[in-house]
């Protein structure tokens, strides 16, 4: 009797098998290797004023550093960055190491979030630079080598300018697979993009690869972006 009850067990998992092969809705499914993006703004009180300074000293470091501009005129075309210049914003301007210590927080916030094993070391910013996109400039799909998290501060972003375009980090490893859904749910999209928002800041591990798209307003889209590392 306990040899039947036991097949009859052996095939009832069997069936479930079958069902779940034949009917992959019943599937039990898990999300696994997730990609995190942190989105916050900075404290309501204080942010306008504080964030006035930041545009005036974008502004004024772009009139300013003339390596930043011949340096753009070349890698960054019709637009301003202090990347290849002055790429340490925050060991320059009072106003930006005020920025890095509002911005600290959140970083440490997202590193726990993440679940990272710092070994006892903090996450310091080692790289600090300014953005200012006039109409049609873009800044192409790239990532942060050698970095841990990597982020942009929204300064300026007039009503229609792009935000910040990720790519699923899969892309790359040229599958068969068919395209999704038009109504899939946001995390199964191949592409997102985080609207671009004045007084908020976007944080994502630095392997992330993301874009802007072409600023289509006759503004300027001014950001600071940044990145962390841990050794």
């Amino acid at each position: 009797m306990s040899r039947c009850k036991g097949y009859a067990a052996q095939l009832s998992r069997e069936s479930e098998k079958t069902a779940a092969l034949r009917y992959p809705e019943r599937m039990p499914a898990k999300a696994l290797f997730p990609t995190l993006v942190y989105e916050a703004r900075l404290p309501a009180q204080g942010w306008r004023k504080f964030n006035q300074r930041l545009l005036q000293e974008c502004l004024q470091y772009r009139e300013d550093d003339v390596a930043g501009q011949a340096w753009s005129a070349t890698r960054y075309l019709g637009g301003y960055t202090s990347y290849g210049s002055l790429c340490r914003m925050h060991t320059i301007s009072p106003t930006f190491a005020a920025l890095e210590r509002k911005l600290r927080r959140h970083v440490q916030a997202f590193a726990r979030a993440l679940e990272l094993d710092l070994e006892g070391r903090e996450l310091a910013m080692t790289d600090c630079w300014i953005n200012i996109m006039p109409r049609l400039v873009v800044h192409s799909l790239h990532l942060h080598p050698l970095s841990t998290i990597s982020g942009t501060y929204y300064v300026q972003t007039p009503r229609g300018v792009p935000g910040i375009k990720f790519e699923d980090p899969r892309l790359d490893r040229f599958m068969a697979a068919p395209p999704r859904r038009e109504d899939c749910r946001p995390e199964h999209r191949p592409w997102v993009s985080v609207p671009a928002v004045a007084g908020k800041l976007v944080l994502f591990e630095s392997w992330l690869r993301h874009e802007v798209p072409p600023n289509p307003t006759d503004s300027e889209r001014i950001s600071i972006s940044f990145n962390y590392g841990w050794f």
